[in-house]
């Protein structure tokens, strides 16, 4: 195990956190993620173990209750709630490994925690305006797609045109799929390449951790991964001086 206070070659590091249970596995994905960019971030000077940053993961099984978050945001905003003032104290950035569940991010904001949370939806808008992109397709859950109060990107159509799938219903269900069975399985693998093929759109948001683990070769959309977006904010925050005062 790293010694977090001698990582980054003695300087200590800002430590990062990682929210997960909707599902589980996403928080695995996250993580590896992160570590894959902070290699990248520190390219010659990584030198192994020691580089690697401070990570803090509570993975909630409740959270999954998200899938149907109008139904349920009672019990899931109090289990986040908790998760996140239990996980403050120990990090200095956090990360939410679930598109839906990021909904939450001015209600957590307000609480004024000590760690700051770095919200998808916010690297989404970042890698739009970074890359000049005007139209994008939007893929996610039901409650993400639906872009209304309950989506976390119900704000991106004020920076790009977003479309969504003809039938945001077969795609909610072919999460679920996902979940249940894994995302190689040849149908959903079809299922899925069909979604894709209805776009009109040449850049497709994966806003789903699911959606990222079915291996469906297209040559368009180009598809990209919101947790890979996040993965690398939170590697570059982890590279950043921790605050004294934490």
């Amino acid at each position: 195990m790293n010694d977090p206070q001698h990582s980054g070659h003695g300087r200590a590091r800002s430590r990062i956190g990682i929210i997960t249970g909707s599902g589980p596995e996403a928080g695995l994905d996250l993580w590896a993620k992160v570590l894959r960019a902070n290699r990248q971030l520190m390219g010659a000077d990584y030198g192994g173990d020691l580089d690697a940053p401070e990570v803090v993961v509570f993975s909630v099984p409740e959270l999954g209750l998200s899938m149907e978050l109008e139904r349920n945001d009672a019990q899931v905003w109090q289990v986040l709630r908790r998760t996140a003032e239990r996980m403050a104290p120990h990090v200095d950035h956090y990360g939410i490994a679930c598109n839906t569940l990021n909904h939450y991010a001015d209600r957590l904001a307000a609480l004024g925690l000590p760690a700051r949370l770095v919200s998808m939806g916010e690297v989404a808008r970042d890698y739009l305006a970074e890359h000049g992109i005007t139209q994008v397709a939007l893929l996610g859950a039901r409650p993400v797609m639906d872009l209304g109060p309950w989506s976390a990107y119900r704000t991106l159509p004020q920076h790009a045109s977003v479309e969504v799938p003809a039938d945001p219903d077969e795609l909610h269900a072919i999460i679920y799929e996902v979940k249940r069975r894994g995302g190689a399985q040849p149908d959903i693998v079809a299922r899925f390449t069909q979604v894709l093929a209805g776009l009109a759109s040449d850049v497709a948001l994966l806003a789903c951790t699911e959606l990222p683990l079915i291996p469906a070769a297209v040559a368009r959309p180009s598809t990209v991964d919101v947790t890979d977006l996040l993965a690398l904010a939170l590697a570059r925050r982890s590279l950043e001086p921790r605050v004294a005062s934490q």
